[in-house]
């Protein structure tokens, strides 16, 4: 029998599963063929201090010293520029206030993004320490700590039914029977369905559909040092990628847990939104995919042990935020689980907690 079974093998499972295997016999349960499958294989790869509500902005910057010095650090310089048009004054001032963003002349954002037309962009504002996270180097840095301390990964292991009898679960995949005195459900988008499998409470949850378009850079230039582009109020964004750009609508659509897909037309609208700030227009896309922001209904992650059972341990709602908290939300459910002193600020331990639903 295990100490722990971590039900989810996205950032959060694995960050986990890498924190306890120090301590106790792990077995991570991950339903797809390839860990990081769902989520976590479609992650804008962004670290943004000062992005999320209160709660989330105090993970992030918990989480900052990992990001920037283990294992040589997995983050790079990008920075930040916020674009607003006309009629955008007040969102603008709103969004630069809450992403502690110093606003700029057109031109000067003009130097940051060549392809600007300030014709349509009448407001600007950016931020230097924004940095893009290698989120394949983090993954991995958390991976090879938990294999080596002999944590055991099962793929394909689709939880089924779960028992709770006699101090500890029983957990059924297609293939396999498992036992543990404790789970952690890091299922993602699919965690209040794992709590209803355990006969725990769910905490409505919701996943939101966010769609991203690859495409060729206007006229062939070089992007690799423009900055992360922003909408006002998230309409959309943008970034260098891969000698390309990313540009997604930004959208929250709600939708069941699901392997997500893009749909042409909400591309399109992204795509549209980008190109009225752009000199050239976008004639192609190359690749798209979309992913799941799974957030609990107060937009914080949810981090504590379930009233009804405190051998079930939730670990979710990280919404966009994952790979960018994980240091520091991996290093909780640790201290948690094993009672220990937490180093995070208790107003910040009880935000997280599930405790706040009841």
């Amino acid at each position: 029998m295990d100490d722990i079974i971590i039900i989810g093998g996205g950032i959060a499972g694995i960050s986990v599963a890498a924190r306890l295997a120090k301590s106790l016999k792990v077995t991570l349960l991950e339903q797809e063929a390839n860990l990081g499958y769902h989520a976590s294989g479609r992650s804008a790869a962004v670290f943004i201090k000062d992005y999320g509500n209160k709660t989330v902005k105090a993970l992030n910057h918990a989480s900052s010293e990992y990001l920037t010095s283990a294992y040589g650090g997995v983050l790079s310089p990008r920075g930040l520029l916020l674009l607003g048009a006309k009629g955008d004054s007040n969102s603008f001032i709103r969004d630069s206030n809450d992403l502690n963003l110093d606003q700029i002349s057109i031109d000067e954002a003009r130097l940051k993004f060549p392809l600007l037309i300030s014709d349509t962009a009448k407001y600007a504002a950016y931020r230097t320490d924004v940095h893009d996270l290698d989120t394949d180097h983090l993954q991995q840095i958390f991976l090879k700590e938990a294999r080596e301390h002999n944590t055991k990964i099962e793929i394909k292991a689709k939880v089924l039914k779960i028992v709770f009898k006699s101090g500890h679960f029983k957990i059924i995949t297609e293939n396999k029977e498992y036992s543990a005195k404790t789970i952690v459900n890091a299922a993602g988008a699919w965690v209040d369905e794992i709590a209803n499998l355990a006969g725990i409470s769910p905490l409505k949850f919701t996943p939101y559909r966010r769609s991203i378009a690859r495409v060729p850079v206007p006229t062939g230039q070089d992007a690799s040092a423009w900055p992360i582009l922003l909408g006002v109020n998230e309409k959309w964004y943008a970034k260098p990628d891969a000698g390309q750009l990313i540009v997604s609508p930004a959208e929250e659509e709600p939708v069941p847990a699901q392997a997500a897909w893009a749909e042409d037309l909400t591309l399109a609208e992204g795509i549209d939104r980008f190109q009225q700030f752009v000199v050239h227009p976008i004639t192609r896309i190359t690749s798209n995919w979309a992913g799941l922001r799974t957030f609990a209904p107060d937009r914080s992650l949810v981090i504590g042990p379930a009233k009804e059972n405190h051998n079930f341990f939730w670990f979710g709602g990280q919404g966009g935020y994952g790979f960018q908290t994980a240091a520091a939300t991996s290093e909780l459910a640790k201290e948690l689980i094993l009672n220990q002193p937490t180093s995070l600020p208790k107003n910040i331990v009880r935000a997280l907690s599930p405790n706040r639903f009841i």
